[in-house]
């Protein structure tokens, strides 16, 4: 029974990596569910036991590569001068990271299109929204920015943030569209900071 299940988890890695390879590239209307089954080296009823559609499968690279962007903007985040600061690195590398590449085309370009924005606001926010409030309550005990209710604030910030993937998805120039408006949030951010902290 082991070994079925580890031979199962095995197939299901490896289609969910052919379909990111495909979806990256080619774009998600552009691959058919034959093409990732070659890919993944299984026959089409294998792709269909694990992911009951190609959108499923779809959502599934979209949180595994949404994950993956969380993983490398808190690493790089974490190196920031300070915790405010650190809201602005986070937002800068995820649209250097999201803005090109296979990235691009899954997150912000297929992302909304295939999924509706509701839940790929959901995914987005599962992975990148629960740290705004924890790194505002930092900043405020740091002195950094004015003491005020959380939630709201929280709620504006992240929505700023949204509606700036939402223009880099639909922008022709996503990279320079995503630098533009990390340059605008971290001015933002900046107009909220206390002077002379930082």
């Amino acid at each position: 029974m082991a070994k079925q299940a580890e031979r199962l988890a095995v197939t299901r890695d490896a289609i969910v990596r052919a379909a990111s390879e495909r979806f990256g590239r080619a774009g998600y209307a552009a691959t058919t569910v034959d093409e990732i089954a070659a890919a993944a080296g299984v026959a089409k009823g294998a792709v269909y036991h694990h992911f009951a559609t190609k959108e499923r499968l779809f959502e599934t690279v979209l949180e595994a590569t949404t994950a993956d962007l969380a993983a490398e903007v808190a690493k790089r985040a974490a190196g920031s001068t300070d915790v405010w600061d650190s809201i602005a690195v986070a937002t800068e590398t995820y649209f250097a990271l999201a803005s090109t590449g296979a990235a691009a085309r899954i997150v912000l370009g297929d992302g909304p299109a295939v999924l509706g924005w509701e839940r790929w606001r959901e995914i987005d926010a599962e992975h990148f929204g629960r740290a705004i409030p924890a790194i505002l309550e930092a900043a405020m005990r740091a002195g950094l920015i004015a003491t005020q209710p959380i939630a709201p604030l929280a709620r504006l910030l992240l929505g700023a943030a949204t509606e700036a993937a939402a223009a880099c998805a639909a922008s022709p120039t996503p990279a320079e569209t995503g630098q533009a408006h990390a340059a605008a949030f971290r001015a933002l951010l900046n107009g909220l900071r206390i002077k002379g902290k930082g």
